[in-house]
């Protein structure tokens, strides 16, 4: 998780597009979100979070294969304390276990 999160930015993510989709919805708790072609928009009060994707080829470390995306966050509207508060959640609901 971050200290902040500023308005635009960009990750590079693992995983497969199927497993995003899945995993999206729940990482949006209570806020609307409308799916679009490897596009989503999430609602936040007044304002809003875009979210466009791209599969990037997997990353492979010796045998080992992981699948990826690029995925953009463009919030518009959302004040930094909910912004915040919504990535917070965002960030642990979209984490996986490892050790």
């Amino acid at each position: 998780m971050q200290a902040d999160y500023p308005a635009v930015f960009e990750r590079d993510t693992a995983g497969t597009e199927a497993e995003w989709l899945q995993r999206l919805p729940g990482a949006c708790g209570e806020h609307p979100l409308t799916l679009g072609e490897r596009s989503a928009r999430v609602t936040i009060g007044t304002g809003g979070l875009s979210l466009d994707w791209v599969v990037l080829a997997p990353r492979q470390i010796a045998l080992l294969r992981m699948a990826r995306m690029a995925v953009s966050f463009r919030f518009e509207g959302v004040d930094d304390g909910s912004r915040r508060r919504f990535m917070r959640y965002f960030d642990l609901y979209m984490q996986r276990g490892g050790g």
